[in-house]
């Protein structure tokens, strides 16, 4: 991607006016990786449509819980996002009974079990309560370049550090392709979840001190 299109990344905080946006990127970014794959039954007819429900009970519950999202805007579109738990909001998301609903009418009975538990064993293996979380993350295949991912996740590291006593920041993957990169920008491996056939390796970022602040997004 040219230098010039880089040099106009930045990153904000959105608000609900950007759940279209955040859905779209969220989708693209998601839909061949690994874990979401066996959770929502690639193999079988309507995985599209199970991948996107997910995404849109999670994003709309996330939203209606006012809790935050980092975009990586490049000029007026949305690259890349990061929706972030914060501490003791651990199942904020999945504990209401209407997201619930909307998982079990969008992508069915079992593909939400499948979910929940996933999400209850990633519980289980945080290092501590005072960590932030990063349920769904990701930069645009259109402009994925690890300049683009490294300014995405500095940015959740400076707003997550500004939160006192906030130990860091936990994120995981089933995808082999991103554990070197995580590692370069500083996470800690520190369990690994067996999600079917995949292993979901859990990583650990400590809090750093603040470099930078994360702006306002542009309110819609």
């Amino acid at each position: 991607m040219p230098d010039d299109i880089r040099a106009t990344a930045r990153t904000c905080l959105l608000d609900k006016g950007y759940r279209r946006e955040v859905r779209a990127v969220l989708y693209e970014v998601y839909r061949q990786e690994p874990t979401v794959a066996y959770l929502f039954e690639a193999q079988r007819p309507g995985y599209e449509r199970r991948l996107r429900a997910m995404i849109r009970a999670w994003v709309r519950q996330h939203f209606y819980l006012q809790l935050p999202a980092v975009g990586l805007m490049v000029e007026d579109r949305l690259a890349g996002v990061a929706l972030i738990v914060p501490p003791l909001r651990r199942l904020g998301v999945a504990d209401s009974w209407m997201w619930r609903l909307r998982m079990i009418i969008g992508t069915g009975l079992r593909c939400t079990r499948r979910y929940l538990d996933y999400q209850a064993a990633l519980v289980g293996s945080l290092p501590s309560d005072q960590v932030h979380m990063l349920p769904l993350l990701g930069v645009h295949p259109d402009f994925r370049s690890q300049q683009h991912a490294e300014q995405l996740l500095q940015a959740v590291h400076d707003w997550c550090a500004e939160e006192p006593g906030s130990h860091g920041v936990v994120l995981d993957t089933g995808n082999a392709r991103y554990l070197a990169f995580y590692k370069l920008q500083g996470y800690q491996e520190i369990g690994e979840i067996a999600i079917g056939p995949v292993t979901e390796r859990v990583f650990f970022h400590p809090n750093p001190l603040s470099s930078r602040s994360v702006t306002a997004g542009p309110a819609r």
